[in-house]
């Protein structure tokens, strides 16, 4: 369906609209998607929200040593890597470890020279490290998820991160699907990022969606800030001071 008749006034469910990248696939395709993905990253200056939610987070709360940062469906790492380079240009001792559920994506993550990172395939909800988890980070990983299976993560989140956590998603708006659709045939990405890009959009959130979604999961609407970042995400976050 073209963007301009699409309904965008209700988030869309992932049973709704599938993504190819959910469907099983070869790890040659796997891998290119995420290099391509990575691409998207650093054309829209993905990480930058997350990097200067941990600066905050850390002028808030202090360094530990290490702070244990866990990267949710964190597919090829390109966001830890991010904050190992964050790290090390500020002087803090930090531990992380990315999870995912694709077997395919720590193959890939440890190919991608990442050194110093750990990478584990697996449910996020068994992992119980005996260090306990500092901080709980996730990039484009909750449009993957129904509303129930979002508030389930936010609880755990909750209940889980010591310091605090951060959710770097995009924003459900149709000029973004415009502009991914134009940005993606130009560049010539794999199909399936072309396909998957506004779909994940029509999959993503609005701020009264991460407003109900907080709310239903038992997270006081105080305590989280929902900001806006150009181009095209809605970030979620939670300090605990």
């Amino acid at each position: 369906m073209p963007p301009e008749r699409m309904d965008l006034s209700k988030r869309a469910q992932p049973s709704e609209l599938p993504e190819w990248m959910d469907e099983p696939c070869s790890y040659e395709d796997f891998r290119a998607c995420l290099i391509d993905l990575a691409k998207v990253n650093r054309i829209t200056l993905a990480h930058r929200p997350t990097l200067q939610w941990l600066d905050r987070m850390i002028a808030i709360t202090g360094p530990s040593k290490p702070l244990h940062i866990v990267d949710v469906g964190c597919g090829g790492g390109d966001m830890l890597r991010a904050i190992a380079k964050w790290a090390k240009h500020r002087g803090i001792q930090v531990s992380l470890t990315g999870i995912d559920l694709n077997p395919h994506a720590a193959r890939a993550a440890q190919e991608m020279k990442s050194e110093g990172i750990q990478w584990i395939t697996g449910d996020t909800y068994s992992y119980t490290p005996p260090e306990g988890i500092d901080v709980i980070l996730s990039s484009l990983f909750t449009h993957h998820l129904s509303d129930p299976d979002v508030e389930r993560f936010i609880a755990w989140m909750e209940n889980t991160a010591r310091r605090g956590w951060f959710v770097n998603d995009l924003h459900r708006m149709r000029i973004y699907i415009h502009i991914f659709q134009t940005l993606s045939k130009a560049a010539g990405w794999h199909r399936f990022v072309q396909h998957d890009g506004p779909v994940s959009i029509r999959r993503s959130f609005r701020t009264e969606d991460w407003r109900n979604l907080c709310k239903t999961a038992g997270v006081e609407l105080e305590a989280v800030q929902i900001r806006k970042r150009i181009p095209g995400r809605l970030c979620v976050g939670r300090i605990k001071a």
